[in-house]
């Protein structure tokens, strides 16, 4: 079964899935969170479309999560994307 990724307004952030070992794990990321690490000099970026463009490394980062013992859900923070120095 496939979810879709999907922004709630409410609480500002994106909610996803990611497969580990053909399980869905439950993640969210931050409106601000992704505005700042990929669109910090934009003023109409849209997080589900942020998202959407960067899954990999994001969904990367949620793996990375896990394996250092988060359970679900995981909420990424601007630690776990932070821009390469």
């Amino acid at each position: 079964m496939s979810h879709a990724p999907y922004y709630d307004p409410g609480s500002a952030n994106v909610f996803f899935w990611v497969s580990v070992d053909d399980v869905p794990v439950g993640a969210s990321i931050g409106k601000a969170t992704l505005h700042y690490r990929y669109h910090p000099h934009s003023g109409t970026d849209d997080p589900l479309s942020t998202y959407t463009q960067h899954a990999a490394e994001i969904d990367a980062a949620v793996r990375t999560r896990l394996a250092a013992g988060a359970r679900e859900p995981v909420m990424l923070r601007d630690p776990d994307i932070s821009a390469p120095r």
